[in-house]
């Protein structure tokens, strides 16, 4: 079992130096994680609302799914300074750091076992050494899960925003040039919406505003994230359930969803309102 200082060693620093960066999002606990693939987690890491490096070294961490971490870097903290966020209209901490050579081939590839029981983010490496646990080390370095098949789709709303913002090739590609039926679970409640998808660039499109807005301009979900907020839309899962060629006839489109809405009852009991 490898621990966490086991880790560091060859940094030869004591435990009361580091400082570890649980990382995740706010609204998308998987965007620090989008943005490690795109080279851009040390700058979000450096905006900071409080002062919470203050110590000689960062270790980044970043949340990967339940329990599990992937190594972010190890950062030397090399100056602080506090500014004001025009559009936020705030005031932050801009943090300058270096990133260390230290298993720097091994960022995005190193994953950590760890059971994180609270809302703390900053932790001191000397209070939590023993419960942070290599656990494997992924022979490429992590990137967006490649497009898995039309019918093996099971995608949540976190999941569909990464796709989208960082516009994956292979998932791009496969939802840009098929038309077909959709259909939108609440694992809140069990109900369902059945959407289609036609026009340029199908899923993609229609997905898109998904992403972008939660409701898709669906008047049933638009009432719900109006009444609920945006955040209610990271309770909705995506899948497809049925596919066309990108020439079939949008009216056979539509057709198949008014199939689909009558067979799941989407209209009695799930988000259709016709």
């Amino acid at each position: 079992m490898i621990k966490i200082d086991d880790f560091l060693r060859e940094n030869n620093q004591s435990l009361d130096k580091y400082k570890i960066h649980l990382a995740f999002g706010g609204r998308n606990k998987r965007e620090p994680l989008y943005l490690l693939t795109k080279n851009k987690f040390k700058k979000w890491q450096e905006y900071q609302n409080n002062k919470n490096f203050e110590r000689q070294f960062i270790l980044s961490l970043i949340f990967y799914k339940q329990d599990e971490w992937v190594f972010g870097g190890l950062y030397a903290r090399i100056s602080v300074t506090k500014a004001y966020d025009k559009k936020q209209k705030k005031h932050y901490f801009n943090y300058k750091t270096k990133l260390l050579p230290i298993h720097k081939d091994l960022i995005g590839r190193a994953i950590f076992t760890f059971k994180k029981e609270f809302r703390q983010s900053y932790i001191l490496l000397e209070n939590h050494n023993n419960n942070i646990v290599l656990s494997e080390i992924l022979r490429k370095r992590y990137k967006i899960d490649e497009f898995p098949g039309y019918e093996n789709v099971i995608i949540d709303f976190e999941m569909l925003q990464g796709i989208i913002t960082e516009e994956e090739t292979s998932w791009k590609t496969a939802l840009s040039n098929i038309k077909g039926v959709y259909i939108i679970a609440d694992r809140t409640n069990g109900k369902q919406y059945v959407g289609s998808a036609y026009g340029e660039e199908a899923f993609w499109s229609r997905w898109g505003k998904y992403a972008k807005n939660g409701h898709g301009n669906n008047k049933e979900l638009i009432r719900l994230i109006k009444k609920s907020g945006f955040e209610y839309a990271y309770n909705f899962q995506f899948s497809i359930l049925e596919v066309r060629s990108n020439v079939t006839n949008d009216e056979e489109i539509i057709r198949r969803e008014v199939h689909w809405k009558n067979k799941l009852m989407t209209q009695e009991f799930g988000y259709n309102e016709n």
